[in-house]
């Protein structure tokens, strides 16, 4: 907010200073920067404070010498990583798991959130709601043995897929169905939680629109298509624009659930080549370069989605 915005909002003398219009909003919301406090300490103490670690990655650390006293190597790491024989294998799964994940985990919260939006019966709805927001409390590790137990060659899918006339078969170590199983694993936990932010954008449209369109004769989907979803369309830009900034971002907790060494051709990613790297060899300066550089790719998709949102529309980040 601009200073001009801040004189439009608080009518002020013509020499009263920026200082005192902070003042005079700090008595006015106090109890709401009050809240803030442990947000803010939150965000210093864990996502500012630990930048300082990104340094590992130009020495040749040691944890007895520290970082200044390790030798410094400059983007030696950085180097070995993108000739690295694992690269394009890694980026390449990174990238197609989350193509997987944007185009059918992307969209299922909208079409539930649109789904939930037409129904009238207020019990059924709720139910509906409990039952698909439940698995996003369920643990990660506990879903991952449910994934683990549905998988196996005696268990659920493999009965499914027999009643169809197919075979049986260990599904988890097949790579070919990782991606598939990993992405609609992902959109069950999460569909009903991920709908929350589409109904609340949905609430907060105008119902006079919806009496117009009714007298104009428009029906339920003329009404969900030319009202609901251009309405909610600022929130799934914006959310659509933090998607393809994460692109490169996959969690390692899943995939190191679900993978095993027969799946790496199509499940290892650069944030589990990480974990094995900086956790399990302790090798902490190539895997802190790694996930620096993966940090600055995943900027870079950020900044041409939020450029493209901003060029074709009037809603981006900024």
């Amino acid at each position: 907010m601009s200073l001009q915005n801040v004189r439009e909002i608080w009518p002020m003398g013509e020499h009263e200073s920026t200082l005192k219009i902070i003042k005079k909003d700090f008595r006015r919301n106090w109890m709401i920067y009050l809240m803030a406090i442990p947000v803010i300490a939150f965000y210093i103490i864990f996502c500012y404070v630990p930048m300082w670690g990104a340094l590992i990655a130009f020495v040749d650390y040691r944890p007895r010498l520290g970082l200044w006293g390790s030798k410094f190597v400059g983007i030696k790491h950085f180097i070995d990583f993108v000739t690295d024989p694992y690269f394009g294998r890694l980026v390449s799964n990174t990238f197609m798991l989350n193509v997987w994940g944007l185009v059918f985990g992307f969209p299922a919260p909208i079409i539930l959130a649109l789904m939930l939006n037409e129904v009238k019966n207020g019990p059924f709805k709720k139910t509906v709601q409990t039952i698909t927001y439940m698995p996003h409390f369920i643990s990660l590790v506990v879903i991952c043995g449910l994934i683990h137990i549905f998988c196996e060659t005696d268990g659920l899918i493999n009965d499914i897929i027999v009643a169809f006339g197919g075979e049986r078969s260990p599904l988890l170590a097949n790579p070919s169905l990782f991606r598939p199983i990993y992405t609609f694993s992902g959109i069950w936990q999460d569909v009903g939680w991920n709908s929350i932010i589409y109904l609340a954008a949905m609430a907060n449209i105008n119902p006079e629109l919806y009496e117009s369109a009714t007298i104009d004769g428009a029906g339920r989907f003329k009404q969900m298509w030319y009202i609901t979803i251009p309405s909610i369309m600022p929130t799934i830009t914006i959310l659509l624009i933090f998607a393809i900034g994460g692109m490169l971002a996959s969690g390692y907790e899943k995939v190191i659930l679900l993978y095993n060494p027969i799946t790496y051709e199509k499940a290892d990613v650069i944030a589990s080549y990480i974990y094995r790297r900086g956790l399990q060899e302790f090798d902490y300066s190539y895997s802190t370069a790694v996930g620096l550089l993966n940090s600055i790719i995943n900027f870079a998709f950020l900044w041409f989605a939020n450029t493209t949102a901003r060029r074709i529309s009037d809603t981006s980040l900024w």
